[in-house]
């Protein structure tokens, strides 16, 4: 396999991570309002692709961040790059599956940090990037999130206290979809660079960009069609689990949470802060049970949801390792191509599986009874005459 055959292959796959990105993060802005009834479900998720495409051209801080503030770009091979975006790809397939809304980010970030190390060891690695650009805001960015959303919920209901609940209802649901697009922008700006910085990554590797360079036109545009056909196709499981699982939410905290994350996600975005949209979204929304007197939280799902962000970086960086551990030692083009159909076998066996328990834009509203999957309706029976 010629290294512009691999190069090709790296980008394929890095694309269809940017798919996976795109549909895992659809509920991050469009769970609350689906939920709420302000957006047909169709509606929202069609509205969410657009805005992801135009936000994916307004800025490239975060793509510069990911191409070469978190590795050593000289000591970067491209089966490095491939072997990384395997392990993102497989733990973002596997925490749709379970309806978890982990970060797509951080499942790409750990897996090239994994397959980078098994590579070229440990000092490959730009550890104080790694901690000041993902680590920090992985852990504050939920909370300050979570901290926003709480104060605009308390005060959306107690400036509108005299006005009629359905009035109210109806004015937020508006709201909502103002707050709901700016999320989708904005997501747009953070997380479709992210492909554009692993892309340009591999360029560099490969010898086709120096050190340094800017995501050329086509990467660009690549990534932001990618990435805004992943989200028009819903992620109907994580929007279940955002819209239904966490909190019971009315209009007026779907709007608060909306705003709160736009806010949060734009200014990291200017700062090259290459934060899980994720993490904003969750924390955001729990704000708005802890904001509301007498809302439901559901604290064991965010538990679970959790646990699930403190393994998606270590557990992503071992697939990432294990993936070029397997091709190294197999060696040259056969090792890739075992890899390639390792990745495509676990990504088959995990849809095939989700079918069984299918969440579609058809149920995702449907009562939470605990689970990610409603229970499927049983057949009325038929009165005998």
């Amino acid at each position: 396999m010629g290294n512009d055959t691999l190069l090709a292959l790296v980008v394929v796959t890095a694309l269809a991570f940017d798919f996976t990105n795109g549909f895992h993060d659809t509920g991050n802005a469009m769970a609350t309002s689906i939920a709420t009834g302000a957006l047909g479900p169709r509606t929202a998720v069609a509205l969410s692709g657009a805005l992801n495409l135009v936000g994916a051209f307004l800025s490239l801080s975060v793509a510069a961040t990911i191409a070469s503030g978190l590795v050593a770009t000289n000591l970067v091979t491209l089966t490095v790059v491939f072997a990384g975006l395997a392990g993102g790809i497989i733990w973002n397939l596997l925490t749709w599956f379970l309806g978890i809304p982990s970060s797509s980010s951080h499942a790409l970030i750990g897996g090239v940090v994994g397959s980078t190390i098994a590579a070229a060891g440990g000092h490959a690695v730009k550890w104080h990037g790694l901690v000041q650009k993902v680590i920090i805001p992985a852990g504050l960015s939920p909370v300050i999130a979570g901290l926003v959303a709480a104060t605009g919920t308390w005060l959306v209901y107690r400036i509108s206290r005299g006005v009629h609940p359905k009035a109210r209802s109806h004015g937020f649901r508006i709201g909502q979809i103002g707050s709901a697009s700016m999320v989708s922008l904005a997501h747009g700006t953070n997380d479709a660079q992210k492909t554009m910085g692993i892309i340009t990554l591999a360029l560099i590797a490969n010898g086709s960009l120096h050190s340094g360079a800017k995501a050329p036109f086509w990467v660009i545009l690549s990534c932001a069609i990618a990435i805004a056909l992943g989200t028009y196709m819903g992620g109907w499981r994580v929007i279940r689990t955002l819209g239904k699982g966490l909190v019971e939410i009315e209009s007026p905290q779907g709007m608060a949470a909306e705003s709160s994350s736009a806010a949060i996600i734009l200014l990291s975005s200017h700062f090259g802060y290459s934060l899980s949209t994720t993490h904003v979204a969750t924390g955001s929304i729990l704000g708005t049970g802890v904001g509301k007197k007498g809302a439901e939280v559901r604290w064991s799902v965010a538990g679970r949801m959790a646990v699930a962000w403190l393994f998606t970086l270590p557990a992503a960086g071992l697939v990432g390792a294990g993936g070029y551990g397997l091709a190294h030692v197999i060696g040259g083009n056969a090792g890739i191509v075992v890899v390639l159909v390792l990745l495509l076998a676990v990504a088959g066996l995990i849809y095939l599986r989700s079918r069984r328990t299918a969440v579609s834009h058809q149920n995702v509203n449907a009562e939470w009874t605990g689970t990610v999957a409603p229970p499927s309706e049983k057949p009325k029976e038929v009165a005998s005459v």
